[in-house]
């Protein structure tokens, strides 16, 4: 099922303009924002002023991708004590 793009107007930098995403696109942004405790404006604004060339919503679709493809904060100093037993569950 092909998702529709929705457009939507968000304020940057004390401007308004419009961005066109997919609802899991916006969805994503609200997460990354609220897991940063920073507004979507924000986040928007820093991808924004980032950017070298390609329209802004092509930007954030790629912001978004890199996001959820790096591996979170510590994760790979857990997993690297996973691997080596120096990390051991409590669990029983």
């Amino acid at each position: 099922m092909k998702s529709p793009v929705v457009k939507r107007s968000i304020v940057i930098a004390g401007h308004k303009t419009s961005v066109s995403l997919e609802d899991q696109f916006w969805d994503a942004l609200k997460e990354i924002a609220a897991n940063r405790r920073s507004t979507l404006s924000e986040i928007v604004a820093s991808i924004d002023s980032g950017r070298n060339q390609g329209n802004l919503s092509s930007a954030i679709r790629l912001y978004v991708l890199a996001h959820y493809r790096s591996p979170a904060p510590g994760r790979e100093a857990v997993e690297h004590a996973e691997r080596n037993g120096s990390l051991r569950s409590t669990v029983a």
